[in-house]
């Protein structure tokens, strides 16, 4: 697959995916905010229904009160059929002005055989029983005005706790939320004018953070005598998230499949370029056997011609060159099966326990005919007595000569190379470090350098050929060998490769 078609799915994908979860994180808004709208409505519309079922019981209780009183007035007086009794109404208005009037209280008795007079005695009748009830309307008006300028008069001057009652106002509170679908806890207080706290119900929390509801308990009172109630819900935001939490894992699933995603198209960049180094690798390897192999033919076919000189010095030199390039064979094999160890989960190790000195010396002195070859030294300061670890012997030397020959190859052209390997105990480890003083390392290349496949360079030309796979290797064995490595260094000035791995008992 083309990268271009790669970048093309990508952005449609992440496009699509982003959309997605913009719909979903929007409906999901918009659900919260319409249900804090309807939750709000319906605690409006309970606590309005409570203020007035308030006011209405304050009504009937003075209405109650004062028909009492009239009619302990009206029963200490005599009644007597056709007669009347004059009664005064005196009404004190919230402004001081007094009004009176006089009302006749009537009682009559119908006749129970009609009189002589016939449709005359009707009539009489009719006529007294119309001015009754004109009476009677009178009495009632009178008394229902005297209720009301009352209740004016002296309803907001007493203390709002006489007024209200708790257990009352609870039930209401409880029966106008379930009304409108609310079926929830609540705390509330009651504040008098100044908004001091009058009284509050159980658990009621001053500091709790929490949308707070208000309306006036008595709306008609004076501005400066109204009470108020406060009314807020402890599990508000739970109520409104549990009709919403339908669709939180929709948006969940949403969530891990663009993850996956994002996953996937890294991982498949990351297997292309993979596939993109195999290939150059391949290609690499192709000409680096095709090049000794066609020199060691040349070399058989020099040895099985008749016409060459057999010479003794010929015969050296030729099979010297067959010596050299089979040599370097086997060093392209050897890269070859360290790229296959890659592939494995675990590297089968043959572990045996050594000296860590001696193992490095015996590296050294086999090295240093190479780097004197450069013009170069090796310098070494092996202090760590009795650092025995536990290695692979082949896997490990093989470490070491990559990290020298790392070295050598990245060496200053116009600065002899200097090598220094050292090693040390530190508790219950060893360190290996070894300095060279060569180009360095940039530090962006440096977090990848023990990558496979990667290869530090210059602009986009390699200085020095090889296959991105020689740290790759030292780091996978240092860490099977449960040791850890790292590169400190400066460009331009050289680069420190430190070994750390676990001491081991003799």
């Amino acid at each position: 697959m083309k990268k271009s078609t790669i970048w093309l799915l990508a952005i449609i994908m992440a496009l699509t995916f982003s959309i997605l979860l913009y719909m979903q994180i929007s409906y999901i808004e918009n659900m919260v905010k319409m249900r804090n709208e309807q939750f709000s409505e319906a605690v409006r519309r309970s606590l309005y229904s409570v203020s007035t079922q308030l006011e209405q019981d304050e009504t009937k209780r003075y209405l109650a009160e004062d028909i009492e009183e009239n009619q302990k007035r009206l029963l200490s007086i005599e009644m007597g059929v056709g007669t009347s009794v004059n009664q005064r109404w005196s009404f004190v208005a919230p402004d001081g002005s007094v009004s009176s009037f006089n009302l006749q209280q009537y009682s009559f008795t119908v006749p129970s055989q009609p009189s002589q007079a016939g449709s005359g005695s009707i009539t009489d009748t009719y006529k007294n029983m119309q001015e009754v009830l004109k009476n009677q309307y009178l009495y009632q008006k009178g008394l229902l005005e005297n209720v009301i300028l009352n209740i004016l008069a002296t309803a907001s001057n007493r203390p709002i706790m006489e007024r209200v009652d708790t257990e009352l106002l609870t039930r209401y509170l409880k029966s106008e939320l379930r009304n409108n679908g609310l079926n929830i806890p609540f705390k509330y207080a009651i504040l008098d004018p100044k908004n001091k706290i009058m009284y509050k119900s159980p658990g009621y929390d001053i500091e709790k953070k929490a949308t707070r509801y208000t309306i006036r308990l008595f709306p008609n009172d004076p501005p400066k005598r109204q009470n108020q109630l406060m009314v807020y819900f402890p599990t508000k935001q739970d109520y409104i998230f549990s009709s919403i939490q339908f669709s939180i894992p929709s948006f969940a699933f949403t969530f891990v499949l663009l993850i996956t995603f994002i996953f996937t198209i890294a991982k498949l960049f990351r297997q292309k370029k993979l596939t993109e180094m195999k290939n150059d690798f391949i290609n690499n390897m192709t000409h680096e056997f095709k090049t000794p192999i066609s020199t060691i033919s040349l070399a058989a076919q020099m040895l099985n011609d008749p016409s060459v000189s057999k010479g003794e010095e010929m015969f050296h030199h030729i099979s010297t060159v067959i010596n050299d390039e089979t040599k370097r064979l086997r060093f392209q094999v050897e890269k070859v099966l360290q790229m296959s160890m890659f592939e494995r989960q675990k590297t089968m190790l043959k572990l045996t326990l050594l000296d860590v000195n001696d193992l490095i010396a015996g590296v050294l002195s086999t090295f240093k005919l190479k780097v004197e070859q450069f013009g170069g030294t090796i310098e070494a300061d092996l202090a760590a007595d009795d650092a025995w670890v536990e290695v692979d012997e082949m896997h490990f030397t093989n470490v070491i000569f990559n990290l020298l020959d790392n070295a050598v190859k990245y060496a200053k052209e116009d600065v002899p190379l200097q090598l220094h390997v050292r090693t040390a105990i530190e508790g219950e480890k060893v360190i290996i470090a070894i300095r060279d003083n060569g180009i360095g390392i940039k530090k962006d290349d440096l977090k990848k350098i023990f990558e496979k496949f990667y290869r530090v360079s210059t602009g986009n030309v390699h200085n020095v050929k090889g296959f991105g796979l020689g740290l790759a290797y030292v780091h996978k064995i240092v860490t099977d060998l449960k040791g850890t490595i790292r590169a400190e260094s400066e460009l331009n000035i050289g680069t420190t490769f430190i070994i750390t791995l676990p001491l081991k008992n003799k």
